[in-house]
């Protein structure tokens, strides 16, 4: 049987009421016009791209690979609000920060130099892989074979939208760093499985772990108004 061609669209559609009924445009303050003025630009953008190779159904969830998030950044909804707003895939407990993030140490970690965004506040992601072949990979050797692929390193925000629009991403022993986004010293960002739920927290970037990988995207892209 033929495959449906993949409507991206549609997909872009599903992922902003996804972030409607969680309730963003009340968290970011924007309400319901504002909050989709705010993505809509995206959308041609979407339809648009060539690029993207991994379509939901071929390879969505099972194989950790999506074809692309629409991202809303700190700047519009804090990350201590978004990480509550995720759930495992069948699951209801909500995702959380973990408590080894000191008070004031959340805001330190932000997009690195070689993280560029095209928006400070909303953007697509493209292409984005949960990096389970770096499982038991030492974190900084991982990022570096994924900077020679000429792909980029995932930001916390792109980490809580992975979970966010494909909950079934994150599962049992294939779970991801986030080194995109950095404050300094040598922990990575990372969403694991906790206490049945997800769980932001860090990992040291010399430590590696056999059920946690690097999560990676081909590209960004902004929208025109």
């Amino acid at each position: 049987m033929a495959r449906t061609p993949f409507d991206a669209g549609a997909e872009f559609d599903r992922q902003v009421r996804v972030l409607t009924d969680l309730g963003y445009p009340e968290l970011s303050g924007l309400g319901p016009e504002r909050f989709g003025a705010l993505v809509a630009p995206l959308r041609a953008r979407a339809v648009a791209a060539r690029e993207s190779r991994y379509e939901p159904g071929a390879g969505a969830g099972d194989e950790g690979r999506v074809p692309f998030l629409l991202v809303v950044t700190r700047n519009v909804a804090p990350i201590e609000e978004t990480m509550p707003r995720t759930v495992l895939h069948g699951g209801r407990l909500p995702g959380f920060v973990d408590r080894t993030f000191e008070p004031g140490s959340l805001e330190r970690f932000v997009a690195t130099e070689e993280t560029p965004l095209p928006d400070p506040d909303a953007y697509l992601l493209f292409d984005i892989e949960r990096g389970e072949e770096f499982r038991g990979v030492v974190p900084h050797d991982a990022m570096k074979a994924i900077a020679g692929r000429d792909r980029t390193l995932l930001t916390i925000e792109e980490g809580i939208a992975l979970v966010t629009h494909f909950p079934q991403v994150l599962v049992k022993n294939k779970c991801f760093s986030l080194g995109g986004s950095r404050c300094g010293d040598r922990r990575v960002p990372a969403i694991w499985i906790s206490q049945k739920a997800p769980k932001l927290g860090w990992c040291w970037e010399g430590n590696p772990h056999t059920w946690l990988g690097m999560a990676s995207a081909g590209t960004r892209t902004g929208g025109v108004a």
